[in-house]
């Protein structure tokens, strides 16, 4: 398929101008860090190859809110050809169906060729992506690869204090333990902190090693699907009580950082800096790379993944994966006067050619096909900037529609990362992900009026155990009869009727 969409380039004969919207986090603006006076170098390539010109007409561009811009572009009745950006599924499958943004399953199926074959070898994306009318309305972003998180611990405080890497929660419970007790840090002071967490949600993670849930996908506190293959929240099930009585134990004997909840994102950095930290949940790739970055600092530092220790019930299970689609993406509005060439373009960049620009940038300039594979320019890769964020700049890995290709990423990730990538692929780790559901109205309506202050109140009385203001067991049959009646029985019942109309 890729080489039909490819010799059938250039896809207008006279250069046809779109206007887009693109807001997302690392810019509001389609353009190098936003300024769209300068084009992205993919863009220009885009140009060349398809006669398409994206013309930039991004709302709210004096704030970072992707929310607040998109509702202020609703606000204006005045809609470019494509809306894309960060967080766009849940308005283009609000107001899709009400006629705001055109349904693109017949111009995918007739002009499309390359975007209907990803969907026909990943059977379920285009279902998990679809409105409550069984339209779907953006192509969206896809990430590649498996795993985001993994395990990781201070190998050379194992070392120092002759234990073994633990393989279960109680050998786990030991080796913190041995932690906080036996100064591996060397310094004489009892400083140590077992467990740290940059996002405070992953001081959640351990209660999987008991069993429980903390989500059902890469968003912290998601709904899951149960092994009947129904949707429940893991904060209502008696596997979180329990094992949220063993975590608030650990925080009471001071395995977990204290300060948790407050420290913040610079937590990986200060613990791991100051020789403080043991062990975290956190992202292969970045967290691989303090073993190069600390050498000097600290002799002998070697903070590598683990195997995901055995819970209770005999369990080896990563609950963090990638998810295989995100809500970011891109969307044809009704005020298009071209849809069939512009599903032509979003379809470009699924194409071989496309996916190589979108993902790595214009060939020649930050990457070289090398025998069959793309492969970064040691300027790109040894500059000092992360590779993300350089090509965020080239007008690649934006949050367009288009397939990511893991090969971006595996080439900057440190032989650590690698090598622990590489041990959990050895077992059978990862878990069903929960895709996420459309509403119709009736259901948004109890959604809406429900879930927020029931998510409210599970966080509220999470931290408080864990803290120990309250003990979970005595609590639990007042907290649930709390939840029960502030609705969460009507939710479930939504969820699950938008769950079986949308998946069967």
């Amino acid at each position: 398929a890729p080489a039909f969409a490819e010799s059938h380039l250039p896809i207008v004969d006279k250069p046809l101008e779109l206007t887009i919207h693109m807001h997302w986090p690392r810019a509001q603006g389609y353009g190098p860090g936003g300024d769209t006076n300068t084009l992205y170098p993919v863009e220009e390539v885009a140009r060349e190859r398809t006669n398409v010109h994206l013309i930039d007409k991004t709302s709210g561009r004096n704030t970072k809110d992707n929310y607040e811009a998109m509702n202020l572009l609703l606000a204006t009745g005045d809609l470019p050809d494509i809306v894309g950006g960060n967080r766009i599924q849940q308005p283009v499958n609000q107001y899709g169906p009400e006629g705001a943004f055109l349904p693109l399953n017949d111009l995918v199926n007739e002009h499309a060729p390359n975007i209907k074959k990803f969907w026909d070898e990943h059977p379920g994306l285009k279902e998990a992506i679809s409105a409550y009318d069984g339209n779907y309305y953006y192509i969206p972003y896809l990430p590649d690869g498996k795993y985001g998180r993994a395990w990781f611990i201070r190998q050379d405080w194992l070392d120092k204090l002759g234990l073994e890497q633990p393989d279960n929660v109680e050998e786990l419970h030991d080796v913190m333990v041995a932690f906080r007790d036996q100064d591996p840090n060397g310094n004489g002071l009892k400083d140590e902190v077992p467990y740290f967490a940059r996002d405070w949600e992953e001081v959640l993670r351990p209660l999987t090693l008991w069993d429980a849930r903390t989500s059902g996908s890469d968003t912290y506190h998601d709904f899951y699907v149960t092994p009947a293959g129904a949707i429940a929240h893991p904060y209502a099930q008696e596997a979180y009580r329990d094992a949220m009585a063993n975590l608030a134990q650990w925080y009471e004997e001071g395995l977990i950082d204290a300060e948790v909840f407050t420290r913040g994102s610079s937590s990986r950095d200060y613990l791991l800096g100051e020789n403080l930290g043991g062990l975290t949940h956190d992202w292969f790739a970045s967290t691989s790379g303090y073993n190069a970055a600390l050498a000097e600092k600290i002799p002998g530092f070697n903070f590598i993944p683990f195997l995901p220790p055995k819970s209770a019930g005999g369990v080896r299970m990563e609950e963090h994966r990638r998810i295989p689609i995100k809500p970011d993406g891109w969307a044809i509005t009704y005020t298009n006067e071209h849809p069939v060439e512009t599903i032509k373009y979003f379809d470009y960049f699924f194409s071989e050619e496309g996916a190589l620009l979108s993902n790595f940038g214009v060939e020649g300039k930050t990457w070289n096909m090398i025998d069959g594979e793309p492969v970064f320019t040691d300027e790109v890769l040894n500059s000092g900037t992360p590779v993300n964020s350089q090509m965020y700049l080239e007008g690649a890995q934006i949050y367009r529609g288009y397939p990511q290709d893991y090969r971006y990423e595996w080439q900057w990730t440190a032989e650590a990362a690698r090598k622990g990538i590489e041990l959990y692929d050895t077992e059978d780790l990862l878990v069903d992900q929960f895709l996420g559901v459309a509403f119709n109205q009736d259901e948004q309506a109890v959604y809406d009026k429900y879930w927020p202050s029931i998510q409210t109140y599970m966080l509220e009385r999470q931290q408080a155990w864990i803290l120990g203001s309250g003990d979970i067991k005595a609590d639990w049959e007042s907290y649930i009869a709390t939840l029960e009646k502030m609705g969460y029985s009507k939710v479930i019942d939504v969820m699950n009727s938008a769950y079986t109309r949308q998946y069967g």
